[in-house]
């Protein structure tokens, strides 16, 4: 990879960003802002031994150990500012002082992504002949993932830690690009026991590492050498995951509750799609089983009384059957998600291409998640987004996919933010985010990077903003239908969100074959 080409502009965009993000501490918070506060009165008040039997508030502990270890460290700094965020009785608690630590812990944890930006800032080329910082491919970069509008509004305002653990992803990831494997395997584990989603882009890690640096050499048509194969490299792979993990279930492995976390992290009770459904292909399954299940009782083939309520999203614990078509199972979704996921493995096996194909693997591996997964939240979609943005700075066609993709599944994020106060934050931010990310890789690899199609599905994001933010609002459907706006974005965006993903495996599978890269 390229040499560090990161220079003093930096720390002042990353500062930039900081002080933006001062500026949403009194802002609409989500329910989320209750979760954290309540593990926070787990983890503080309780003994270990009761952590994942705790179950005063709904919003029980959920995530590995290892985050609630974070949160356990959190809390005694919480102490110095409000104690009673940290009686585990007192649901719903936001004292100013409450908000206000969260708030900062938020921002002053994102420390970790702004230093693992840096990382990946370093690992991209620069272009030649570029002497205006602000087109080189680091800058673009920078500002890209330091000031991504899904980050801002998802942890800022909805409330959540994601530039934290998307800190250890992209240092990761980074890592692989340096060479440096053993630091990036580490670093995916302790994110692994940080936070479960991202097993989906584990077999990305386990195949790539398995190939790449467990096989040392390949032979001359580019096929695996299984004489390279090396014992010594895949111990100490096996041993970085394997000490991670028993430093972070230990504990609960010893005292015989093993099952209820895994119970605890693994809810598959839970519907098919989240409250809000995500923006992938159960959305338009639903949507054509709705449809289906509509046309039905008007043509009277179905009879109304006996069609299912609210088929396909669930509560907190709860089970849904579809109207017409099949219902779908959590075991469907997995071998829907593996199908997807083999080729793209399979791929960086059989010709390895270096990091770079690796990160385009991961890519694939977290779409296809996101596309065919059991009960997704829609911010899952930044998994995919975030990484992407270090392939759009030095290849024209990602570029194009990061447009159509950064878009249309940033904008799948709006209902997050709902109350009309925040309105206007979201436009402005999104519309900022949206024009430098246009105008930057356009001026970056010269020229135009989108289809006319393309261009006309993304400008009917703007119809689709105007109808459900402003029109329906002021409409009497408000009333009669709730979830039409939920429904027409979910559905609308999940269109590009496929589309993208369809591109992005056209180009794996047919790049050119390039010799293994360490």
């Amino acid at each position: 990879m390229a040499a560090p080409v990161v220079d003093g502009w930096f720390p002042a965009l990353a500062l930039g960003v900081s002080l933006l993000k001062c500026l949403f501490i009194n802002a609409y918070h989500s329910t989320d802002f209750e979760v954290h506060r309540n593990w926070l009165a787990i983890t503080h008040s309780l003994p270990v031994s009761r952590w994942y039997h705790e179950n005063t508030s709904e919003w029980t502990l959920d995530y590995p150990p290892l985050f609630a270890w974070f949160e356990f460290g959190l809390s005694h700094v919480a102490q110095h500012f409000d104690r009673d965020m940290l009686v585990v009785e007192n649901l719903n608690y936001d004292s100013p002082m409450t908000v206000l630590f969260q708030r900062l812990s938020v921002i002053f944890t994102d420390l970790v992504f702004i230093f693992a930006v840096r990382e990946c800032c370093r690992c991209v080329q620069k272009q030649k002949g570029s002497r205006d910082v602000l087109n080189r491919p680091s800058f673009v970069l920078a500002v890209l993932l330091l000031w991504n509008f899904g980050l801002l509004i998802v942890d800022h305002i909805h409330f959540q830690y994601n530039g934290f653990l998307f800190g250890f992803l992209l240092l990761s990831v980074a890592k692989h690009l340096q060479s440096q494997h053993l630091q990036g395997a580490l670093l995916f584990a302790v994110l692994l026991n940080l936070k479960h989603i991202y097993l989906y882009v584990a077999p990305a890690y386990g195949i790539y590492l398995l190939r790449s640096y467990c096989f040392t050499q390949d032979n001359k048509d580019g096929s695996i050498s299984w004489r390279s194969f090396s014992p010594l490299r895949l111990i100490a792979l096996g041993s970085i995951v394997t000490s991670v993990c028993a430093l972070s279930f230990g504990p609960f492995i010893a005292m015989g509750q093993l099952p209820q976390v895994l119970s605890r992290l693994f809810p598959f009770k839970r519907g098919l799609c989240h409250a809000y459904w995500a923006p992938n292909i159960w959305a338009l399954y639903n949507m054509l089983d709705k449809s289906l299940a509509i046309l039905g009782v008007r043509l009277k083939l179905l009879e109304e009384a006996g069609l299912p309520r609210a088929s396909m999203t669930g509560g907190l614990v709860q089970e849904f059957q579809h109207s017409v078509l099949p219902s779908v199972s959590p075991s469907i979704t997995l071998v829907c998600t593996l199908l997807f996921i083999l080729p793209a493995v399979a791929s960086i096996w059989r010709r390895p291409r270096g990091a770079q194909g690796f990160l385009r693997c991961l890519l694939l591996c977290a779409l296809a998640s996101f596309i065919f997964g059991w009960h997704v939240h829609e911010k899952a979609i930044l998994i995919a987004i975030l990484p992407l943005s270090i392939l759009a700075v030095e290849s024209r066609e990602d570029a194009g996919i990061f447009l159509v993709l950064s878009t249309t599944g940033h904008y799948s994020l709006f209902p997050l933010i709902f109350t009309p106060a925040e309105l206007p934050i979201k436009v402005g931010l999104m519309l900022m985010f949206v024009i430098y990310s246009f105008t930057a890789l356009r001026k970056l690899h010269s020229g135009s990077l989108l289809h006319p199609l393309e261009s006309v599905y993304l400008l009917g994001l703007v119809v689709v903003a105007i109808a459900c933010e402003i029109i329906f609002p002021l409409s009497p459907w408000q009333q009669k239908l709730p979830f039409l706006p939920l429904l027409l974005t979910s559905v609308y965006c999940s269109v590009g969100v496929c589309y993208s993903f369809l591109r992005l495996y056209v180009s794996l599978l047919r790049q050119e074959e390039k010799p293994k890269q360490l």
